[in-house]
């Protein structure tokens, strides 16, 4: 098992790249269900949640591979028997293997798919999901851990959510797009790789309007073809290299970004006292030495992303004043506090709430990830901290950042992976 080991203190200078956004990239590798034939995708971040799905997609009978030449394209071919069913072992694993239902159901008229259960940060149940499957006519049993759905042949409908979910909006859109007749989605999830999605499925021969807004309508089509498409950039590791130009005080330049998917984190790094630009399709943040308390409040896009709380929390946990850090998300999203609290942060817990008095330092220690966002929190809190900060478990990490610990090294940072 590997770890993350950071001598602190060093201000971050220079340029770097984003990777692909790996919340696009995987129901755009499912959505390669609704075609025969292979697509192709470029710009795919090399994480272990990306080999998961290309894992289930073999699973099922799919040609799904990670071009060996060309490390940042995938392929995905539907020819032939495709076995509809993602099992517990997989699916247990990474719970945005959900997202084949729709397409399965869809497409081959039924499905088999495991129950994702919870996960560290929340329950998030899959409840809309099913809600808006059974408002397009599938027929739905929940038998001994799995969803089964059937439907000869998806109708359109009204899908009104009754709470916002992005990997629902995504499931049902899937679904939908080979529906026949025309459907409405309320109350749909905003984000920019919900709109990613849409526009794939377009390229695909769907009929999709409104993505990106909270009222989708969908007419179903015959069928889909193939594509072929660059996965957008991904804002959230973005947001996680700025977040280490200004905990350390540095000046760095993260380029391949699309700054309108950026504007509350952005926002926020101003508000505290850093000054970002747009710059050669990037964004620069330069920052003071010492930066200023500010509040968050986390809620779904466009507001400040729930996946970017865990960061910030460790750049005010160093910043001047009080910080109020209000979670709105997910019921459990404060496990990486106890950690910060080794490396000497002040943080109070009140429910939902995290009270943050920033300290002038922090000091190196052993400490452990809980979840993918929690272990760049600490990161990035090494980042600072004086001395040594041994991050253990970051098999977390590698589930969304695609090699971290190189991308900082090569911006200044004293930072290696070593075997546990």
């Amino acid at each position: 098992m590997d770890k993350i080991v950071i001598k602190g203190g060093q201000a971050l200078h220079g340029e770097v790249q984003a990777s692909g956004a790996k919340n696009a990239a995987l129901p755009i590798l499912a959505s390669a269900l609704l075609a025969d034939g292979t697509s192709t995708y470029r710009n795919v971040p090399d994480l272990a949640d990306v080999a998961t799905m290309l894992k289930v997609l073999r699973t099922m009978g799919c040609d799904a591979e990670r071009n060996t030449e060309t490390s940042d394209v995938c392929q995905v071919g539907v020819n032939g028997h495709i076995t509809p069913e993602a099992p517990y072992e997989l699916v247990k694993t990474m719970r945005a293997s959900v997202l084949v239902l729709g397409p399965l159901v869809a497409r081959f008229g039924r499905a088999r798919v495991s129950m994702p259960g919870g996960c560290a940060i929340g329950a998030r149940p899959i409840d809309q999901h099913l809600k808006g499957l059974k408002a397009l006519g599938a027929d739905i049993h929940l038998t001994e851990g799995y969803v089964e759905a059937q439907a000869k042949q998806l109708k359109g409908g009204t899908v009104n959510f009754d709470v916002i979910t992005v990997t629902g909006t995504e499931n049902v859109m899937m679904a939908a797009v080979l529906a026949k007749g025309r459907t409405v989605m309320e109350n749909c999830a905003r984000e920019p790789e919900v709109e990613e999605l849409a526009k794939v499925l377009n390229k695909m021969g769907a009929r999709i309007e409104g993505a990106g807004t909270s009222i989708i309508t969908i007419q179903g089509v015959d069928g889909l073809k193939p594509v072929e498409h660059a996965i957008l950039p991904d804002r959230i590791e973005a947001g996680t290299l700025l977040v280490a130009a200004a905990i350390s005080g540095g000046d760095v330049l993260v380029k391949r970004v699309v700054p309108e998917h950026m504007d509350a984190m952005v926002e926020k790094l101003r508000e505290a006292g850093c000054t970002l630009t747009a710059e050669g399709g990037g964004l620069r943040c330069k920052a003071p030495q010492r930066l200023e308390a500010v509040n968050i409040t986390t809620t779904e896009h466009p507001g400040f992303p729930t996946d970017m709380q865990a960061q910030l929390m460790a750049l005010m946990s160093v910043s001047q004043g009080t910080s109020v850090i209000n979670e709105n998300i997910f019921e459990n999203r404060f496990m990486h506090v106890p950690e910060l609290h080794r490396l000497g942060a002040d943080i109070t817990i009140q429910g939902h709430t995290a009270v943050v008095k920033g300290v002038k330092g922090l000091s190196g220690a052993p400490v452990m990830a809980t979840d993918l966002r929690a272990s760049a929190s600490l990161i990035l809190a090494g980042l600072r901290a004086e001395g040594r900060t041994d991050v253990s478990r970051v098999y977390h990490l590698d589930r969304g950042y695609e090699r971290l610990e190189r991308k900082l090294s090569g911006l200044g940072a004293d930072i290696r992976r070593e075997k546990a």
